[in-house]
């Protein structure tokens, strides 16, 4: 409701005040990708009645109603699709990779590893997804244009698993579950656009980012 009746309204605020708008998509509209890595113009492979599609047909929706907002009434409109981000602050019930690693390592409990741990994530730091998200924005070339933001550094879920109990000096041992339906096999952006119009990249290194987020969490938890 939030990315459909939501993104209406402020749609309508933005036009009817000559406003700038940002829709913050996310990298779940590729679904499951047969593209690898995927690039923007990559329309994605969606169930779109499955487990997830509340979330993914959502902001699928919203991007497809900002679209038509700049067609039918020039809205300045800039979407963003997310890729996986972590950093401080990070609610340690968020369900995300590194939330539940590094709280399940810190505690020393079991590490879940969804699946076999082969599929890939890119994890992008929190602070050099704000820096794009500003540099959308305030843009002179952005209108009506769609940008993934995210780190292409690419790693399997097993990988984060032994990285931050390492990282966190954890005795926690890596368990397996069944993985859920519908869960992506394979995330990695390709930000070429990112980087040839907005002249972003991502600065933040994975260990410098992890410690960062692993010293947050012990100061927290």
């Amino acid at each position: 409701m939030a990315n459909s009746q939501g993104t209406q309204r402020l749609l309508d605020l933005a036009q009817r005040n000559g406003a700038r708008f940002l829709f913050a998509s996310t990298s779940e509209v590729y679904g499951d990708p047969h593209e690898h890595p995927q690039r923007e113009s990559y329309w994605g492979n969606v169930n779109p009645n499955g487990i997830r599609s509340c979330y993914d047909e959502s902001k699928r929706f919203g991007e497809a109603l900002a679209f038509a907002y700049h067609r039918q009434h020039g809205t300045d409109v800039r979407i963003i699709r997310i890729f996986n981000t972590y950093g401080p602050r990070c609610d340690p019930a968020d369900g995300r990779v590194v939330p539940n690693f590094v709280s399940q390592a810190l505690r020393n409990e079991p590490i879940t590893v969804y699946g076999t741990g082969a599929q890939t994530r890119s994890l992008c730091f929190v602070s050099d997804l704000v820096e794009g998200i500003l540099r959308t924005m305030e843009s002179d070339c952005g209108t009506a244009e769609v940008f993934n933001l995210g780190n292409p550094e690419e790693h399997t879920v097993a990988q984060y698993a032994e990285l931050i109990r390492e990282l966190c000096d954890s005795s926690s041992e890596i368990v397996f579950e069944p993985l859920p339906q519908d869960d992506p096999t394979r995330r990695k952006p390709d930000i070429t656009k990112a980087q040839s119009m907005l002249g972003w990249n991502p600065n933040v290194a994975l260990r410098d980012g992890l410690a960062q987020t692993i010293a947050w969490y012990r100061e927290h938890l």
